[in-house]
């Protein structure tokens, strides 16, 4: 139900994490480093770790896997490759065309499974002895529990978990720029991804304009449909569990004081779409505000003071994206620094790309991924001294 455009979208994604990490094993460089003896030399080398375990979400059911095995197959890992149980056939067809790119059988191999077998692969996968590395993107829970099986062999682990981004606006904001980048952050995937925002803040000079302006623009430029259909910029949830989430959030928003702007239920086209929905007057007290609700759901809450903005946004125990906008050059430095987050769009509502380091601090997660960080999350540093020189 992913509509074409994005789908075709991270097709181009998927593919630049491949082209990338094909030049950066190239640059995989050692270090010589001066000796304190006369009689020694010291070298530095980078070897791969060995194979990875790769176990990837079905929101992005494609790059989430290139951007994986693209860096471990540049360091010189074999991989296995284990999908969600929602979306294997991706990885399959990645596996085809690494067969027809000539990638050797055995270095890209495929563990699809069902819904029931998905816990017992993951455990195999993190605590046998012959896999060396554990890379996986989901939630915080279960990433917590795949670092429990793999510290029993004391793996290395790189987890990209779940998200809780706070989207501020400031008063000094370009409005028009600021509801165009919260469009983006916010819907992209029907709210599905790990970085969409999952809660505005909105100072009280500019927060009623903001609301007014976002709401228009979601009734304007947001269309639910078919995935084929070329107008159709949303498509459904994943399952009628994640329907559900964002129903319960709604409602306990609007049993506690919030408003709904714009939206607010199912959409007529059948019971896994839904309408992208605003809501107004919103406290930290709701579970819009303290859990990730992964769906098209954008509660606004109103602030008065820059420190305000600043603690809210931090209070989360996860720390993935975070986004904000000012037109103050001061403020812009503080904010940025301040924001307990791996990675923060400064008038920007995206900011993943091939080039950048992907990750997070607090629970959300261990490592990097893509840029040129990302390749050192598979290999090792061995250090060799020779002596008697």
């Amino acid at each position: 139900g992913k509509p074409l455009k994005e789908a075709q979208g991270e097709i181009l994604y998927s593919a630049s994490f491949l082209e990338w990490f094909a030049e950066e094993a190239r640059r995989v460089y050692g270090d010589v480093i001066p000796a304190s003896a006369k009689d020694r030399r010291i070298l530095v080398l980078k070897q791969p770790v060995g194979v990875a375990a790769i176990i990837t979400p079905w929101n992005f059911p494609s790059a989430m896997i290139t951007r994986k095995v693209g860096a471990a197959l540049a360091a010189g890992c074999t991989v296995v490759v284990k999908p969600a149980e929602d979306t294997p056939l991706s990885a399959l067809a990645l596996g085809e065309l690494a067969n027809q790119a000539g990638i050797p059988a055995g270095v890209y191999n495929v563990v699809p499974c069902s819904r029931q077998q998905t816990s017992a692969v993951g455990e195999v996968l993190c605590t046998d002895p012959l896999v060396a590395k554990i890379s996986f993107t989901g939630s915080t829970a279960t990433g917590k529990i795949l670092l429990k099986h793999a510290a029993g062999t004391v793996k290395r682990v790189s987890m990209e978990l779940g998200g809780h981004a706070p989207f501020i606006v400031f008063d000094s904001a370009n409005v028009d720029r600021a509801v165009a980048g919260a469009l983006a952050s916010k819907y992209r995937n029907s709210g599905q991804t790990c970085v969409c925002t999952n809660r505005f803040l909105v100072q009280k000079g500019i927060h009623d304009k903001f609301v007014e302006k976002f709401a228009k623009a979601i009734e304007r430029e947001l269309h639910v449909g078919s995935g084929f259909d070329a107008k159709t910029t949303q498509g459904p949830l994943i399952n009628e569990k994640a329907v559900e989430k964002v129903e319960r959030h709604i409602h306990d928003a609007v049993s506690q004081g919030a408003s709904i702007v714009t939206g607010g239920k199912r959409h007529s086209l059948g019971k896994n779409f839904f309408e992208p929905t605003l809501l107004s007057n919103v406290t930290t007290k709701m579970l819009c505000t303290q859990e990730e609700t992964f769906g098209p759901l954008a509660p606004v809450i109103k602030f008065e003071t820059e420190a305000e903005a600043i603690a809210i946004a931090n209070a989360a125990n996860v720390g993935l994206a975070g986004y904000f906008y000012s037109q103050d050059p001061a403020q812009i430095w503080r904010v940025a620094e301040q924001l307990e987050v791996g990675m923060v769009g400064v008038n920007e509502g995206i900011v993943s790309s091939v080039e950048s380091p992907f990750g997070g601090v607090k629970q959300s997660g261990l490592g990097r991924e893509g840029s040129k960080y990302g390749i050192d999350e598979y290999l090792e540093i061995k250090y060799v001294c020779f002596g008697g020189l």
